[in-house]
């Protein structure tokens, strides 16, 4: 790995602690903003360099939303990098454990996944020097705070980064708006405090978003959820499908009985999936409800003989997905994350990855009208004219965000008992 130089903010969150530093004396550093703005890696290194500066035999927590994440997102970059600069890291995958030394100091960091309000438990009992927090506000406040409670040691810090959530968003309110009753060094990054980024880098990344996604991720701005969710939607999005076949073909289902149900028919031709043709059937407009079977017979149909790879359908469908695979489709549940999947659907959208076809009438016209429930607090979406939306988002995030074998499959690792080492020349 070759680093460029840093720039300001980073040398900050690189050297805050140390003696000849007027932020000696902070107990905590935030840092929030944009994405890609190069928080994540100075953070990391500045949090092992503190450790290894000040202590030798204690015990240390790197969180992430899971510890997936945080190999990706910081272990990834950060071990090569610790290597380059003449420590010994030895992981042990199977312990979410990373031990690291450098001459006669020696230190071990646990890693630790905050996903929902039981991962508290997992912390619980351990004594800690420091604690450092990736993307911090996908974590749930009682896993959080467990943490930081463990963190008993003379002289022990909190590291926090992560991308702007909504201004009501618990740590917003707790941290960085208390950040000076909380003795917290507070540094906002944009893009532009990435020197790694280049300027074309940097434009692509603000045609990627719109709407609240830009002003949080692009902007890094703590923004209440307004307006149109695809408020960058219009007719110049709806393209014809490409003459001649489809290289791999898949539906995408959100089921209703008393509320309509939609199925988008995918094609993949180039990395492009097209929804070619739909299946919208509203009960209460009808004035009757379908049973599973008649639903699967409108899947048949919607199909028309093509080679469907897989159904990707509403988790929450037991019963059409049982009558599914009963008929022999191959039936995945999809992701039903909404905000992210939302984000990840409007990139695609914008990106040309996922193209509405002319015959999708019903999707067109919900993008149209889905809208963000400015009146419910946080980030949530009026359930009305959501229901092509629904599978939309689920065949993007499930199927079309993947891309060649890059899903769930393709990214996991052995749980065994390997361990992986760094020395001085990478992993030996």
């Amino acid at each position: 790995m070759v680093l460029k130089a840093f720039s300001d903010k980073q040398r900050t969150v690189l050297t805050w602690w140390c003696d000849r530093s007027p932020w000696r004396e902070r107990e905590a550093i935030i840092c929030d903003g944009a994405v890609r703005s190069g928080k994540t890696l100075c953070c990391g290194l500045s949090f092992v360099c503190w450790a290894m500066r000040r202590f030798s035999g204690e015990r240390f927590a790197l969180c992430g939303k899971t510890a997936g994440a945080l190999r990706r997102n910081l272990l990834g970059e950060l071990l090569p990098l610790l290597a380059q600069l003449g420590f010994h890291c030895e992981e042990r995958v199977s312990q979410n454990k990373l031990t690291i030394a450098r001459g006669a100091r020696s230190n071990t960091f646990y890693l630790f996944g905050g996903r929902d309000e039981g991962s508290a438990a997992l912390i619980q009992g351990v004594t800690l020097a420091g604690v450092l927090l990736d993307e911090v506000a996908l974590m749930p406040r009682s896993f959080v705070e467990q943490a930081l409670a463990r963190c008993s040691v003379t002289g022990s810090k909190f590291w926090f980064n992560c991308n702007p959530e909504g201004p009501e968003h618990w740590f917003y309110r707790e941290w960085v708006q208390k950040r000076e009753e909380r003795r917290a060094l507070y540094l906002h990054f944009t893009m532009e405090d990435n020197p790694a980024l280049s300027p074309q880098v940097r434009e692509r990344y603000a045609r990627s978003y719109s709407g609240l996604f830009y002003r949080r991720f692009v902007l890094g701005e703590w923004v209440t959820a307004e307006g149109a969710v695809y408020d960058f939607f219009d007719e110049s999005y709806v393209r014809p499908a490409p003459e001649g076949d489809m290289e791999e073909w898949a539906i995408s289902c959100d089921y209703g009985t008393a509320n309509p149900a939609s199925f988008g028919l995918w094609g993949r031709r180039e990395g492009v999936w097209y929804r070619v043709q739909e299946f919208y059937y509203d009960s209460r407009r009808e004035g009757r409800q379908k049973t599973d079977q008649e639903y699967v017979q409108d899947l048949e149909r919607l199909a028309g003989g093509r080679p469907i790879r897989q159904v990707v359908l509403d988790p929450s469908a037991a019963s059409f997905m049982e009558a599914l695979r009963q008929r022999g489709w191959r039936v995945v549940r999809a992701d039903n994350e909404v905000v992210r999947g939302i984000r990840i659907t409007a990139q695609l959208l914008k990106e040309g990855k996922l193209v509405i076809c002319e015959p999708c009438r019903d999707a067109i016209r919900e993008f149209s009208l889905y809208c963000w429930d400015t009146k419910a607090g946080g980030d949530r979406v009026r359930k009305e004219h959501d229901h092509a939306m629904d599978d939309i988002r689920y065949f993007a995030v499930t199927v079309a965000a993947q891309g060649g074998g890059g899903g769930p499959a393709g990214r996991a690792v052995a749980r065994s008992g390997r361990i992986r080492r760094y020395g001085r020349f990478g992993l030996v």
